[in-house]
């Protein structure tokens, strides 16, 4: 016989409950306040300049750059300790309040419990980098502008062109769409390391396992680039085997160095949207992959 309809996996519907259940599951965690708080507190501590107050050298633009470091790193940060904390606690917590089994006797299919959790944890970033983001966007303008008056006598003896370059390279360190769109690579980064440790969490109902195999994932995934091209760079001297252990490699470890455009965009660089598609479209790749080995692996379990 075939499967009823609604109970047929890939219902964007119950997924859509999932996720929601999930997302206020989270927001409810206490530990979550705090880091949010803490983040919170670092990007608007940027408004009075309390991170440079070491720094007495730092003026005009560099203030900027300075602020736009800060927000960038404090969110990859959030994220990242989201994206893993969250969903290796995920799993585990339904298991020992038995609220997974209650799911799955409605009966709901695995796959779509697995995507409602991801979602859920994929929610609560988004939301909170796009807090995050406004609160960054609304420091920098107010510092740009503070930077701008400050400048004022240095510029007034300028020409018209001469200012309008001036005062246009001072803007460019502002809020800026290709700060947005760093942003974002962020949120395709945390994606990526959540369905990671989504699928962790399916093979070992371990937080602690979860959380720490995720982070030593994450380091490697930052190095594995240098190291690919180090082991590569004899050319010729690479056996056929070897070349399949590094695609292997690549496949199994994210390439995480991908997603870091917050260094070019903090010096003020152009984010073009065609690198914003293909960050989405890597990040994708790597979410279907570990989803689908997920609920392979979560399918065989006995509950």
């Amino acid at each position: 016989m075939s499967r009823p309809a609604k109970n047929r996996p890939l219902n964007p519907r119950r997924i859509g409950v999932i996720a929601g259940h999930t997302f206020t599951q989270l927001v409810r965690m206490k530990i979550f306040y705090f880091l949010g708080i803490f983040a919170v507190i670092i990007l608007a501590s940027n408004l009075f300049n309390i991170q440079g107050l070491g720094r007495p050298d730092l003026e005009g633009i560099d203030v900027l750059r300075m602020i736009r470091g800060t927000s960038l790193g404090t969110m990859t940060l959030f994220s990242v300790v989201i994206g893993v904390v969250a969903t290796a606690l995920l799993l585990p917590k339904d298991v020992e309040d038995r609220t997974l089994y209650t799911i799955l006797a409605k009966p709901v299919p695995r796959l779509d419990y697995l995507l409602g959790k991801l979602a859920g944890v994929m929610l609560l970033i988004f939301v909170s980098l796009v807090v995050m983001d406004l609160l960054m966007t609304g420091v920098l303008s107010l510092r740009t502008n503070m930077v701008i008056g400050e400048q004022a006598p240095r510029i007034a003896n300028l020409s018209q062109t001469e200012r309008d370059a001036f005062l246009a390279e001072i803007r460019a360190q502002g809020a800026t769409w290709s700060l947005h769109g760093a942003t974002l690579a962020v949120f395709f980064r945390a994606a990526v390391i959540s369905s990671m440790a989504l699928l962790l969490s399916t093979v070992s109902t371990s937080t602690l396992f979860t959380t720490i195999t995720s982070f030593v994932i994450f380091f490697i995934g930052n190095f594995q680039a240098d190291a690919r091209e180090f082991f590569l760079s004899s050319g010729d001297g690479i056996t056929l085997p070897a070349r399949l252990l590094g695609l292997g490699v690549a496949v199994i470890f994210p390439d995480f160095q991908q997603f870091n455009v917050i260094d070019a965009v903090i010096e003020g660089q152009t984010l073009l949207g065609m690198d914003l598609v293909a960050l989405g479209g890597i990040a994708l790749f790597y979410v279907v992959l570990h989803s689908f080995v997920s609920w392979l692996v979560f399918a065989g379990k006995e509950f």
